[in-house]
């Protein structure tokens, strides 16, 4: 795994994980302009909805899948998907 491509939030997430093959870390994934045959197919293997013309996909995925997207060339970064909360109305 490539921990370069991770950002904090998401290399601490998975340590938390106790099965590296269930999908439950929603990530976004960026990758290089537009991936290309390969890229997609890659991308599409695991679950990832691949829009063509887009370079941020989003998708829940696992430790396992997560490992194998951060060696892969083309990924410039994976972001773990963060819970919004309403801002306090005064």
């Amino acid at each position: 795994m490539n921990y370069q491509k991770l950002d904090a939030a998401l290399a601490m997430a998975l340590n938390d994980v106790q099965n590296p093959e269930e999908r439950c870390l929603v990530v976004f994934i960026h990758t290089e302009p537009v991936p290309d045959a390969i890229a997609t197919a890659f991308l599409e293997r695991l679950g990832v909805k691949v829009t063509s013309g887009r370079d941020i996909f989003t998708a829940t995925l696992s430790v396992n899948a997560i490992s194998e997207l951060s060696d892969q060339p083309w990924v410039q970064y994976l972001k773990l998907s963060q819970r919004l909360r309403p801002l306090q109305q005064r």
